[in-house]
Formats: C-alpha cells, structure tokens, sequence
C-alpha cells in the first residue's frame, strides 16, 4: 500500500498513513496526533534519479569552489552538496560542520568549539580544509 503524507490544520504536525489506491480519496483521514480531520495532503519533493556516474561529475564542476576560500556559508553550501550527492556514510559531525558553517562560524571557530573533531571525521585539521593541497 502506498504512503501518504498529510499536515494537520490545526496542530501543525505532519503524519503518514497507509491507503490503498481503492481506499485513497473515500476513506476519512484524521490528525494521527490530535484526531483532527482538518488535515491536508502534502506532496513530497519530486527525486531525479541520477546514475553514479552523473552525481561524481556534477561535483567536479570546478564552479562549486568559487567563493568558498574566505565565505564560511557558500562553503558550508558545497558541504552540504558534497554530502547529498554522496548520500550514506557520513559521520553525524558532518551534519552539525555544516550547519555551523551555514551560520557563518570560521572552520578554525568550529575546531575550537569542538576539539575532538578531527578524530571523528579521520583525523586532519579543518583549518587546511582536512590536508587538500594549494
């Protein structure tokens, strides 16, 4: 059976539910938090699937590094990038790097907030962008 996402109206919280195409538009659906049926279908974001091939290419576009030598958020929106088209893997720091760096903190801010971090991301200094060559 497919799932469908729905927002409720009135708690703002968002919840799935299970329908079969028969049942899908006759059956009642309510808030599986607060039973409200003042609910509304959410449509999901649409994926283009890309072959492995095409994600590695598109991250060699040597215009996603303009602008990230001294701007902590255009780098942190490569990051971020980077770690979509890579999908599964990442370490949890990765994350919480990235939104920092998307708020504007300095790599050097972030290793000094977190000092253990460069172990848990294999080692390296985030200062050097993790040893990459000028």
């Amino acid at each position: 059976m497919p799932t469908y996402d729905f927002v409720c109206l009135d708690c703002r919280k968002r919840f799935d539910i299970f329908l079969s195409y028969q049942e899908y538009g006759t059956k009642a659906v309510a808030c599986a938090h607060c039973s409200s049926a003042n609910v509304r279908r959410r449509v999901p974001r649409v994926r283009v699937l890309k072959s492995d091939e095409q994600r590695l290419s598109a991250l060699g576009d040597p215009s996603m590094l303009d602008g990230i030598d001294d701007d902590p958020v255009a780098l942190g929106r490569m990051m971020r990038k980077m770690g979509s088209e890579l999908g599964e893997g990442l370490p949890p720091e990765f994350s919480d790097v990235v939104d920092r760096l998307e708020a504007g903190q300095s790599p050097e801010e972030i290793e000094s907030a977190i000092p253990d971090l460069a172990e848990g991301l294999g080692g390296g200094d985030m200062g050097d962008m993790g040893g990459f060559d000028d």
